[in-house]
């Protein structure tokens, strides 16, 4: 919007550019000579590039890969046709660009180096759609090696979190190598409840329309065994914190449609979670969950509460991981959650609880501890998958 700079509250803005449905505007630059808005569209980030007014001279910078992530750097110069921000993608190291506005060009000028070497020709991105229980495209981002064929028999990692409207953007990280050196499909299920299709995509994956999360990370497994990357045996979900309610909930929902399950430090007891308002996070999530001191919110969290939805039945390997001075998700909550599910599960599939005694919620803070326990989470999806070296 604009205004003169001696307006007061009681003077009307001008709209500039007005709001527009389909796009999320998340920050801005404003330069001599041009003006950037960083936006969200369709599941991807955009820069758009305009003349100073906003609104001639339009043009998106276009980005070489299907599915990747940017985001903004400091531009402190306010006289120059350069724009710097970062690029990277599932295939590309986090590198620094800068784009000439007048050329539209853009160049490398540092790019991070991988010391045990790596070959970005080797692997391929693409970018997918499952189909929602309610006809909604949720968008999947994939990446694997050259040469995969799709025949229903490649262990895949299909990854999640869904809530806060926080985007999980594809990318670029060394210890997937591993994983996809084996053989491995590394998916992204950009489902509701985060932001990466705009506020609408949060609003439609929190409160009353919290299943929406669970149903669309449901849909977006199903299409990559629908599509053949992988079947149910191969298949390894993984989510931390909400994203350990996320694959806790699908995991009561649909326990016949994964073979492993990793629940990094996982909120799995949310209805007497948010019935506790000493816990530090309990009433400003009131808005998140819904409170279930309130009738309706209490019946709606208790369809997925995965603590309250556990049963006698068969359900696939799972490791879940806690840490002792967790202030975001207590303790407590996994280790009932893992003994209440040994007290009911029917089969003889491996059920391991990890506590980190030195850890919160982020898990090992030092760089070889924090290695270490990829490895734990690495080792146990390879071993379940039929990968033993």
């Amino acid at each position: 919007m604009r205004t003169s700079l001696h307006a007061t509250p009681k003077e009307n803005w001008e709209d500039v550019i007005p709001h527009r449905a389909d796009t999320l505007v998340t920050g801005m630059d404003a330069f001599e000579n041009f003006l950037v808005l960083y936006e969200r569209n369709g599941g991807f980030r955009q820069i758009r590039i305009s003349g100073t007014d906003g609104l001639t001279n339009v043009s998106n910078i276009p980005f070489p890969e299907p599915v990747y992530n940017i985001m903004p750097m400091r531009n402190p110069e306010y006289k120059t046709d350069v724009l710097r921000f970062a690029y990277t993608s599932l295939v590309t190291p986090n590198s620094v660009i800068d784009f000439d506005v007048k050329e539209k060009t853009w160049r490398v000028v540092k790019q991070d180096e991988i010391p045990s070497g790596y070959d970005a020709n080797q692997y391929v991105s693409e970018r997918a759609y499952a189909t929602a229980a309610d006809g909604i495209l949720v968008p999947i981002s994939l990446v694997y090696k050259k040469g995969l064929e799709k025949n229903g028999n490649n262990p895949t990692l299909l990854y999640g979190y869904g809530s806060y409207g926080f985007s999980l953007d594809p990318s670029f990280n060394s210890n997937r190598i591993s994983l996809l050196d084996r053989g491995f499909v590394f998916a992204i299920g950009h489902i509701r409840g985060g932001s990466e299709m705009g506020r609408a995509w949060y609003e439609n994956g929190k409160m009353l329309n919290k299943r929406n999360t669970f149903t669309d990370f449901i849909a977006c497994a199903e299409h990559l065994i629908a599509e053949k990357f992988t079947r149910q045996e191969k298949l390894a979900i993984m989510g931390g914190s909400a994203g350990g309610l996320l694959v806790g909930a699908c995991l009561t929902m649909r326990p016949d449609l994964f073979g492993a399950v990793v629940a990094q430090v996982p909120f799995v007891d949310v209805i007497n979670t948010m019935l506790d308002p000493s816990l530090p996070l309990t009433v400003a999530e009131f808005e998140e969950w819904g409170n279930p001191q309130n009738k309706a919110e209490y019946d709606y969290i208790k369809t997925y509460c995965p603590y309250t939805n556990l049963a006698a039945k068969d359900y696939p390997s799972l490791l879940v991981k806690t840490s002792w001075n967790d202030s975001q998700v207590m303790y407590w909550e996994p280790a009932k959650y893992v003994a209440k599910m040994r007290s009911l599960k029917t089969d003889k599939n491996p059920l391991l609880l990890v506590t980190n005694l030195g850890a919160g919620h982020g898990g090992s803070s030092g760089r070889y501890d924090r290695l270490r326990e990829w490895a734990l989470d690495y080792a146990f999806m390879l071993d379940q998958v039929g990968i033993k070296e």
